[in-house]
């Protein structure tokens, strides 16, 4: 029996001038684990006059996690970071009770023809820590736990798994894990995996009970501890979930609340200026509609 609950087809979202493949929330599904929100990047080549710019513009109640396969993008935030994150390393920014922050073509590169390529997602706080003090971690590319095990290629970007525990700091049961194979190889992950789970293929292929799913689908599984399938040469793919929280999350532009009520609260106050600006970003998206 298929242990595939939804299969979900990339689909296209505007950030600032830029298109990304959005891959969650859908209707059938608005969270996998603590993650609520999943956005593929490109693989977009962006000439010499085209750049990402997206302006300063507020979050609560989660943290943020920008991973990139290629490019750069230089963030900044209103707690006074600036850092220019590259492929391999990991931007956490915890957003808590609100925090603001710009991405935007390093200078360097603004008068260059460039590639960008990448994930971003969002993972929901716990309920007692929605309102924490925001922070931000960087985290380089060669702290992340990699290792080979029979062929396959994997990489712990964040949380636990396989025994491991990735050095991105996050505030609940989870995991996000890259898995790359060079020759046909059958996955067979029992017991590594925890509450939902979700397998995002980057490229290549995925094969289970005899059926293909390609690039840019996102499998959900219907129970993550029966996670087995096999990887054609070439792919690599995105295992990500954990243990979901008990109480339901409501999504507004780029807030995440357990109640409607935080979320109307921080679009009166973003309206009003009230979030605290970006050091040497001016910049202001404003609420949509």
């Amino acid at each position: 029996m298929s242990n595939i609950d939804f299969i979900r087809e990339e689909t296209a979202a505007n950030i600032g001038n830029f298109m990304v493949g959005r891959l969650l929330p859908f209707r059938q599904k608005r969270s996998i684990g603590p993650f609520v929100f999943i956005d593929h990047m490109g693989p977009a080549c962006l000439a010499d006059h085209e750049n990402l710019d997206v302006g300063p513009h507020p979050h609560i109640g989660l943290s943020t996690l920008t991973y990139l396969f290629d490019g750069s993008i230089f963030h900044r935030d209103s707690l006074g970071t600036a850092v220019e994150i590259q492929p391999g390393s990991v931007n956490w920014m915890t957003a808590g009770k609100g925090v603001v922050h710009s991405e935007r073509t390093p200078e360097y590169l603004r008068t260059k023809d460039k590639f960008l390529h990448g994930l971003q997602i969002w993972v929901a706080l716990p309920k007692e820590l929605e309102f924490m003090e925001p922070e931000f971690h960087h985290i380089e590319a060669a702290t992340i736990p990699a290792w080979t095990d029979q062929g396959v290629h994997y990489k712990l970007i964040a949380g636990e798994a396989f025994g491991r525990k990735s050095p991105v700091p996050v505030y609940s049961r989870l995991y996000m894990i890259e898995i790359k194979v060079a020759e046909d190889t059958f996955i067979d992950i029992p017991n590594e995996l925890y509450g939902e789970s979700g397998l995002y293929i980057l490229e290549g292929e995925v094969v289970q009970n005899n059926i293909s799913y390609g690039a840019k689908q996102i499998l959900i599984t219907l129970d993550a501890h029966l996670c087995s399938f096999t990887l054609k040469g070439g792919s690599t793919v995105y295992l990500f979930g954990g243990e979901p929280f008990p109480e339901e999350r409501f999504i507004y532009w780029n807030f995440v609340a357990t109640s409607k009520e935080t979320i109307e609260e921080a679009k009166l106050k973003w309206k009003n200026h009230e979030f605290p600006a970006v050091p040497d970003d001016d910049g202001y998206v404003p609420l949509p509609g």
